[in-house]
């Protein structure tokens, strides 16, 4: 453990055997006094992306007014607690997305342009688009944490090959690059993240696992010395706070252990390796989310770039009544019965989203609360899925950016403004320095009016 000054250490860590486990901010990190204390209290920036795979039915997501006066659509209906800490953004087009030239392929599309702006190469191998703009964040706030970015997924990558029309796989299965050639992989499997951010063991052999599991021991019994000298040097309000913190790991654990001993005991080939993947989209989706929580709490990465599907996804969503394909349902040549399944999927969607927001907006941070210090893009790079369109975008930026994005707004930009443009925001008010993002033509306006 580390003590400056009486002050503890923003990266102190309750250490024990193979385990590292950072803490979130508390009082005692704080200076008493002088200039420290300014810096020290003063929480960073995080940014997160929220990717909404195939589209969305636009009628029920727009609001029909702008300003701050407008109803919350029947799709957006689970942001409506957030309203203060939202602006809804309209005529956002990111063009890279339409063929240009190459015809068909626009969900392949869909996931290689929307965080770079840049259109894809059609190809099967020799993958090109460019560097997104998560990874452009990343490489400025890797110099002060311990992981750079997490990159999420609620649908595993498994596809390899030719995914849509002669394009890779690799545009769908990801919308995160850190070079225009290098596509990075999305993680799908809570144990990996955890292991990432607590690294309780690297073992890849399925029966060291499963021995592991029969243990049944939490990461915390191994710094358990560590949180005994810590208590002793607390005051009330931070133990209370490690307290909650300490008992979300807990509960963290305990749900990727059920979840990995309801797979290891089904049937399964002597190749395949257990998984931690809950069964339920609900359980699995509120899993990852707790992981980025901590993650953002404990200050381990401040950039996470989440998937709420692959590009083109066709996942089924039998526990809200829709059993169809998500993908074959948006092809719903105004069907009002298949467009009602479409809107029925995107209101799940949004409401899986709300569940993070209302765990960010919970999470004390400081003199603030998680929501409070985040910026998080949600949206897409296609809008009607029917008629395969890149303009017009969904998209909804979350989260105060620490006092530095006015919300309570919907705004109507004009058509084809470069949805670029948007990310030269975020990327600014985090302090990172960007002059030009794929075809943006500068900042969008209004966004911090006050």
């Amino acid at each position: 453990m580390i003590l400056t000054n009486k002050a503890l250490a923003r990266r102190t860590f309750l250490r024990g055997v193979r385990t590292a486990v950072a803490l979130p901010f508390l009082e005692s990190m704080v200076p008493a006094s002088g200039l420290a204390a300014t810096t020290a209290s003063k929480p960073p920036v995080r940014l997160g992306f929220v990717y909404h795979p195939v589209g969305m039915i636009m009628d029920r997501w727009t609001p029909a007014t702008e300003g701050a006066g407008f109803e919350f659509t029947p799709t957006m209906a689970a942001l409506e607690p957030f309203r203060e800490r939202l602006v809804v953004l309209s005529g956002l087009a990111q063009v890279q997305g339409r063929a240009l030239g190459d015809g068909p392929g626009d969900h392949a599309r869909e996931g290689a342009t929307w965080l770079t702006g840049v259109h894809p190469k059609r190809t099967e191998s020799d993958v090109r688009a460019g560097i997104s703009a998560d990874q452009i964040a990343a490489k400025e706030f890797g110099k002060q944490t311990q992981l750079a970015s997490l990159e999420l997924a609620l649908e595993a990558p498994t596809l390899a090959g030719t995914c849509d029309q002669n394009y890779s796989c690799a545009y769908t299965n990801t919308v995160c690059w850190s070079s225009a050639t290098t596509p990075l992989p999305m993680e799908p499997d809570p144990r990996a993240v955890f292991q990432r951010l607590f690294g309780d063991g690297d073992s890849t052999d399925p029966a060291a696992q499963l021995a592991s599991l029969k243990e049944e021991r939490s990461i915390l019994d191994y710094v358990i010395g560590s949180i005994d000298r810590l208590e002793t040097r607390l005051g009330p309000r931070d133990r209370s706070k490690l307290s909650d913190y300490l008992d979300a790991i807990r509960d963290i654990e305990r749900r990727i252990q059920k979840a990995e001993q309801q797979n290891a005991s089904t049937k399964i080939t002597l190749l395949e390796r257990p998984g931690a993947i809950p069964e339920e989209f609900d359980d699995h989706a509120k899993l990852m989310m707790d992981l980025q929580v901590l993650a953002y709490q404990t200050d381990m990465t401040r950039v996470i770039t989440l998937m709420l599907g692959r590009a083109g996804s066709n996942r089924p969503y039998p526990s809200i009544g829709v059993p169809d394909g998500h993908h074959s349902v948006t092809h719903h040549m105004n069907d009002p019965v298949k467009i009602a399944k479409v809107a029925k999927i995107d209101a799940h969607l949004v409401k899986t989203f709300a569940y993070l927001l209302e765990k960010l907006k919970t999470t004390q941070d400081g003199e603030g609360t998680l929501l409070d210090h985040t910026m998080i893009v949600y949206g897409s790079s296609l809008s009607d899925a029917n008629l395969h369109t890149h303009h017009d975008l969904p998209t909804v930026l979350v989260g105060g950016g620490a006092g530095q994005i006015k919300g309570g707004r919907h705004i109507r930009y004009a058509k084809e403004t470069p949805l670029n443009n948007l990310f030269l925001n975020v990327l600014d008010r985090a302090g990172v320095r960007c002059q030009k993002f794929g075809d943006s033509t500068g900042e969008l306006p209004y966004l911090a009016d006050v």
